[in-house]
């Protein structure tokens, strides 16, 4: 069982701009949640878990896209695009839409600057999964969920699933 709740859509908390994480909150205290959220992120077989999926409205996440088959753990904080660049179209899914999953268009590569546990500051230059693992988990940060990336349609066809499942006591 996860460590920590995800939380589910609509959930407000999902659809709220995280505040920024501040100084005093850094180090071991900070490295303990990104701890739990490692923990839940693998329980839950996903790539990337950002704050507000776990109830906590601030602006960071976790992720871990394999590189070269090897894990690749990444924390996040106050993350900032600085570019991006290309284009994408693949299935996306999210921890907080138990299965759904769409067809969502993403930039290729991504330049993203962020803090790690230590404050110290971090430029990221990712492609593909990675790239869209850090857009995606930085929407979160935003208040922005996938379901405002897909089109109007696709968009109106997955509220009705979801509402569906909600129905069926399948969506908590």
């Amino acid at each position: 069982m996860p460590l920590m709740r995800i939380v589910h859509y609509p959930e407000p908390v999902l659809l709220a701009v995280g505040k920024p994480v501040a100084e005093e909150d850094l180090g071991p205290k900070m490295q303990a949640v990104v701890d739990d959220m490692f923990e839940t992120m693998r329980e839950a077989e996903g790539v990337g878990l950002a704050a507000p999926q776990v109830g906590i409205s601030k602006r960071f996440f976790v992720m871990d896209v394999p590189e070269e088959g090897r894990p690749n753990p990444l924390v996040l904080i106050n993350p900032e695009i600085l570019r991006v660049e290309g284009e994408q179209l693949g299935d996306e899914g999210c921890l907080s839409f138990p299965g759904l999953y769409q067809t969502v268009k993403r930039d290729m590569r991504v330049i993203v600057k962020a803090q790690d546990v230590s404050g110290a500051e971090r430029e990221l230059d990712l492609t593909g999964l990675a790239a869209r693992c850090v857009l995606h988990e930085t929407d979160h940060c935003d208040g922005i969920v996938f379901l405002d990336r897909m089109t109007p349609l696709k968009r109106e066809l997955a509220k009705r699933k979801i509402k569906r499942l909600q129905k069926t006591g399948k969506w908590e």
